[in-house]
């Protein structure tokens, strides 16, 4: 099947981080852990997933538009995009759109990236553990959150998958279910924190 050319390109053989969020508001913090992420990960690119709603908060983030400018603006990397691509193939949930991204890209590989606090909270997720078992997922740690993600539900159920930092490197070419925790020299930044202050 072609591709639609209102989806981003990647190549058979390539390894794709997906950074998914609501971006409410998109800040530097986000940037340094996907540069961290291209880098630490060895990852040809990494995506912003900028979805719709989050099924997990009550309210609902500001206009999809308003973030997808927002987060244009803040991205220059050549190798970092901004993508609405939940809005566009209809997915809501994580374990569906990495089912539609399997299917329509064939031979690309995708690492799942999220923060140590998704992690802490990965088990409430809809299909957590066929996400787990199906790409393999780089967890950066933020400040503040190294101890809650490392007793989180789902890195004690898959603590013998558990690839160590010093193997960063070779997590995108490895068989899931395999995981990687990274502390990193973080920039404590936080939308929630922008929001509050009126800033967004």
């Amino acid at each position: 099947m072609p591709l639609r050319s209102d989806l981003p390109l990647a190549l058979p053989g390539q390894t794709i981080g997906l950074f998914g969020g609501s971006f409410d508001p998109p800040h530097a913090g986000h940037l340094h852990v996907s540069r961290e992420a291209l880098k630490r990960f060895g990852l040809d690119r990494v995506w912003w997933l900028v979805s719709p709603g989050n099924p997990l908060k009550t309210n609902g983030p500001a206009p999809l538009d308003r973030r997808m400018a927002a987060a244009h603006a803040l991205v220059t990397h050549p190798r970092i995009e901004v993508t609405d691509i939940e809005a566009r193939i209809g997915t809501r949930y994580t374990a569906q759109t990495l089912d539609r991204l399997i299917s329509l890209y064939p031979g690309v590989r995708f690492v799942w990236l999220m923060g140590a606090d998704n992690l802490a909270q990965f088990h409430r997720w809809q299909r957590w553990d066929w996400i787990m078992r199906t790409v393999p997922i780089g967890v950066l740690a933020r400040p503040g959150q190294r101890i809650s993600a490392r007793t989180a539900k789902a890195a004690q159920i898959f603590a013998a998958q558990k690839l160590p930092a010093s193997h960063a490197p070779l997590l995108a070419r490895a068989r899931a279910p395999v995981w990687c925790f990274l502390n990193l020299p973080m920039v404590d930044l936080s939308s929630s924190a922008i929001r509050a202050r009126g800033d967004w």
